[in-house]
C-alpha cells in the first residue's frame, strides 16, 4: 500500500504533533520536589558524576538517549 502525503501529514500531526514527548519520571508537585529536581538538589548528583563520569548512567537518562541523524 503506497503512503500518501495526506497519510504522512496526518500521522505526524494527530492526535499530538511530533513523534516524541517529554514526560517527567519524578514527581514535580511540591516545592520540595522541584528543589530536588533543580537547584539545589541537582548539585549532589552532578558532583558525583564529576568524580565518576560513569555515574551519569545512574543519575541521568543518558543511557536512554538515541540520536537520529538524517539529511
Amino acid at each position: 500500500m503506497p503512503i500518501t502525503k495526506e497519510d504522512a501529514l496526518e500521522y505526524h500531526s494527530k492526535p499530538t504533533p511530533g513523534k516524541i514527548s517529554v514526560t517527567s519520571t519524578k514527581a514535580c508537585r511540591t516545592q520540595r520536589d522541584l528543589s530536588l529536581a533543580y537547584t539545589p538538589g541537582v548539585a549532589d548528583p552532578c558532583l558525583e558524576i564529576e568524580k565518576n563520569p560513569a555515574d551519569a548512567y545512574q543519575y541521568t537518562a543518558k543511557g536512554n538517549l538515541v540520536a537520529v541523524v538524517s539529511d
